[in-house]
């Protein structure tokens, strides 16, 4: 059966003139000047080829570290964040009843914060000295766990992710909750008949039914966490070093010294990554 639109195709052209001015020339652009020289420290702009991203992809570099850092930033959070909304939404459904939506409000309440204030509020709680964590931790007798949250490199990235995780699970969870709505009453009124258990029921019924959910908050989380920016420079600036610097941190360092075509390429590359990746993950999606 052939569909009728109910408004003619010309309607639409404002969006995709906006759309084509927005976003897709800008992309384009800046494919374009990533082959060249483009820089603060001259008013010419010559060709260089593959220069930028020889820099870029060189062992001597750093930009292979930053995209590391962004790709295990991408990996912890989206895993953190499903799976603890998914607890969150199965306690606040299943389990706690009464005052659920107030804990469900509680939860979601760091969503509408910005993040640069969440940031800033936990650089003061996670400093090493006088910082409320390790106070506490001292205070209880766990002196041993205090660390340097944000200053030893070798935890300070999953810090960040800690902080980052806190603040977006609440939105991961209210997702979560719709689908766990969704998901009939009579599957799981059928499984206790046939003796199952939570777990059997949580691998065997929720888990399964739920699953445009699981993959909508994966696509999401991955989005972000590809073009996570603010928490890292608020929290780190990037340091100690280079320990936290991901994708974006390195680009927006590189404009700020001026050097726009490198910084410009380094944005091509992950400008092309998402293209590619939202391809395929639109494909699976439609195949779903």
């Amino acid at each position: 059966m052939k569909l009728r639109s109910n408004y003619p195709f010309y309607f639409t052209l404002g969006a995709l003139v906006l759309y084509l001015v927005f976003m897709i020339l800008p992309g384009v652009s800046g494919i374009a000047y990533s082959f060249t020289n483009w820089s603060s420290f001259s008013s010419k702009i010559n060709f260089v080829g593959l220069e930028n991203f020889k820099t870029i992809f060189s062992a001597s570099g750093n930009y292979l570290l930053f995209v590391k850092n962004t790709f295990i930033f991408t990996l912890v959070t989206i895993v953190a964040k499903t799976v603890l909304g998914l607890a969150l939404a199965l306690l606040l459904t299943e389990g706690v009843k009464r005052m659920a939506y107030f804990y469900r409000t509680v939860i979601y309440l760091p969503v509408v914060l910005p993040m640069l204030t969440i940031a800033l509020i936990f650089r003061s709680i996670l400093n090493p000295a006088t910082g409320l964590l390790n106070t506490v931790l001292r205070g209880v007798g766990l002196g041993v766990l205090a660390q340097k949250w944000l200053v030893n490199p070798h935890i300070a990235l999953y810090s960040v992710i800690g902080v980052d995780t806190w603040a977006g699970v609440g939105y991961i969870m209210v997702i979560l909750i719709a689908g766990l709505q969704s998901v009939p009453r009579e599957y799981y009124e059928a499984a206790e008949v046939d003796g199952a258990g939570f777990w059997a029921k949580l691998f065997w019924v929720t888990l399964p039914l739920m699953m445009p959910a699981i993959i909508i908050v994966t696509v999401l989380n991955l989005l972000y966490a590809l073009r996570v920016f603010d928490v890292v420079y608020a929290l780190t600036n990037g340091g100690p070093g280079y320990a936290t610097d991901v994708i974006y941190t390195a680009i927006f360092q590189d404009f700020s010294q001026g050097l726009w075509g490198l910084g410009t390429a380094f944005s091509s590359l992950l400008f092309v990554f998402m293209g590619v990746l939202g391809y395929f993950v639109i494909r699976f999606m439609d195949r779903g």
